[in-house]
């Protein structure tokens, strides 16, 4: 399977300057952000490379603008995967309601997202500043691992997801915008 981690966002653009959390909550790509995409898409949907037939997409803003070109070149409707999310540790880990995402994403299906479908660490009051734990986020990307291998199909899918999780996952700090080949039934490193 294909990781790739979103395009570059608001906080990404604002953190990077500043070294501060600028306080936006679930932030869309910057424009340089959506060049990326329609980057990513054109190298993952070239010809030659590995086809993809699924698309799984974390229920950021940021993760789903940077799947939609993708989505789009290969007539793809992307599936929402909320346990792919990024860890909870700055104001950008606070997404947005299903019914403000079905708004902007009328195609795509949100029905089985909770209300608060970050992280709320057992509680329904969590606010920004509560840290998602390293061993959380490890154990969220192991139950990623054995659900994409029940569901099979893994070498032909691609999953747009976040540093945290990717790094959880894969063992590697990916860039904005950059795609690596993952094979979950032998890359654990992450764990």
């Amino acid at each position: 399977m294909i990781l790739l981690r979103h395009c570059q966002s608001q906080f990404n653009l604002h953190y990077s300057r500043t070294g501060r959390d600028p306080g936006i909550v679930d932030p869309s790509l910057t424009e340089e952000g959506l060049r990326q995409a329609e980057r990513a898409a054109a190298r993952i949907c070239a010809e030659g490379a590995p086809p993809i037939r699924r698309l799984l997409v974390s229920p950021f803003r940021r993760t789903l603008q940077t799947a939609a070109p993708i989505a789009a070149r290969l007539g793809l409707r992307a599936q929402i995967v909320p346990m792919a999310r990024e860890r909870f540790a700055f104001s950008c880990d606070v997404g947005s309601p299903p019914a403000l995402l079905a708004q902007d994403w009328p195609a795509l299906d949100f029905s089985a997202l909770p209300e608060r479908w970050w992280y709320v660490d057992g509680r329904d009051d969590a606010a920004v500043g509560m840290l998602e734990s390293e061993d959380s986020v490890s154990r969220r990307a192991q139950s990623f691992v054995d659900w994409i291998l029940d569901q099979g199909g893994h070498g032909h899918t691609l999953l747009v997801s976040h540093w945290g999780f990717l790094l959880a996952l894969c063992g590697r700090s990916l860039e904005n915008g950059e795609a690596v080949s993952f094979d979950p039934t032998r890359d654990r490193s992450g764990f």
